[in-house]
């Protein structure tokens, strides 16, 4: 529920950190099966209300395969955006 929180913070309650955040908070998320997407409501939410600053990707290892035809993982799903994420990570 870090994840949870830290949208939460981020997005709904009244900080001065959330008021300041003018960013992309970009969420990589995963589990084994779409079933067992905890929050996933909430996450929804925040991307729609936050369209430009809540972005939401999911490895589902038991259901989702990797470029090499394995399971889906984290390290995976990040691998697929690489030039987004590393480019983000400079600016």
């Amino acid at each position: 529920a870090p994840s949870r929180g830290f949208i939460r913070r981020l997005f709904y309650e009244d900080t001065p950190a959330a008021s300041a955040y003018k960013g992309e908070a970009w969420l990589f998320l995963g589990v084994a099966n779409s079933d067992a997407l905890l929050y996933d409501d909430e996450f929804q939410e925040a991307k729609k209300k936050f369209p430009d600053n809540f972005r939401i990707d999911y490895a589902l290892s038991r259901e989702q395969e990797n470029k090499k035809g394995g399971k889906m993982y984290i390290q995976d799903k990040v691998e697929e955006y690489a030039d987004e994420v590393f480019e983000k990570l400079s600016n």
